[in-house]
This record gives structure tokens, sequence and C-alpha cells, in this order.
């Protein structure tokens, strides 16, 4: 199976807010997304972590 969970976490706050799915063999590189964190209460970057 191509896709896989990737799941996202705030780079303030460090927690883990996000889950979506990415195909493994055309993004090959870490997600980076602007999505809301709602500890901050603001839009930051969420980043992927294993």
């Amino acid at each position: 199976m191509p896709r896989e969970l990737a799941i996202l976490a705030c780079s303030e706050c460090k927690r883990r807010n996000y889950t979506t799915t990415r195909n493994k063999r055309t993004m090959t590189n870490r997600l980076e997304m602007l999505k809301f964190c709602p500890a901050e209460r603001k839009r930051t970057v969420h980043k992927e972590v294993k």
C-alpha cells in the first residue's frame, strides 16, 4: 500500500494535533503544513513526526 498515515505536530508547542495520509512514492520528504493549533490559538507550522 503506497499511502501511509502521517502525524502532524505543532512546531511551537510540540503537541500532536492532526493526522493525514501521504503517498510514500511521490512525497519522499516530511510534510509541513500551516494548520490551526488549539493550544496556541493561532495558525502555526505543523511538521510530520515519526
